[in-house]
C-alpha cells in the first residue's frame, strides 16, 4: 500500500549549508532503495517535506526523522493512504524557497514567507504542486 507523508521541521543549525546538503544527499542515496520518492523544500530555517511510498518505509522513515539531530520542532501535517505517487520520478527534489516568487506563498498563506506551520496540511500540499509546476526545483534524482 502507497502512502503520502507531509511534515514540517526546523533545522537546528540553519546557518550550517553543509548539514542542509547532508540531508539531502543522504535522502537521496537512501529513498532510491527502498521505493522512496519525494520532495524538500528548505528556507528561511524551515524544513518541508513530502515522502510516498510503501507503508512501512514511510512510517519507519519518519521515525528516522524524528530522532534526527538535525531537526527540531517536527510536525505532522498530512497523513495519507494514495493511488500513485506525484512524485513517482523523485528521489528527492529540492525547491530552493530564496527563488521562488512571493505571490506563491501568498496564495496559500497570511503572509509572503515561507511557514508550513501556519498554514493546513492541504494548502502545504498544493503549494508544493504549484512550486513543481512553475519549475522552482533544483534536481530531480
Amino acid at each position: 500500500m502507497l502512502v503520502r507523508l507531509l511534515y514540517v521541521s526546523r533545522a537546528v543549525n540553519p546557518e550550517d549549508q553543509k548539514a542542509i546538503d547532508g540531508i539531502l544527499s543522504v535522502a537521496r542515496a537512501h529513498n532510491a532503495g527502498q521505493g522512496i520518492t519525494g520532495i524538500l523544500c528548505y528556507g528561511d530555517g524551515v524544513f518541508m517535506q513530502c515522502i510516498e511510498g510503501g507503508r512501512a518505509a514511510i512510517n519507519k522513515l519518519y521515525a528516522q526523522i524524528l530522532r534526527d539531530p538535525r531537526h527540531q520542532d517536527v510536525v505532522l501535517l498530512r497523513y495519507e493512504e494514495i493511488t500513485e505517487r506525484q512524485f513517482s520520478g523523485w528521489t528527492m527534489g529540492l525547491v530552493n524557497l530564496n527563488r521562488v516568487n512571493t505571490s506563491i506563498m501568498l496564495k496559500y498563506s497570511e503572509t509572503p514567507t515561507f511557514d508550513p506551520y501556519s498554514v493546513s496540511g492541504e494548502a502545504s500540499q498544493a503549494m508544493l504542486q504549484e512550486l513543481i509546476a512553475t519549475a522552482s526545483i533544483i534536481g530531480r534524482s
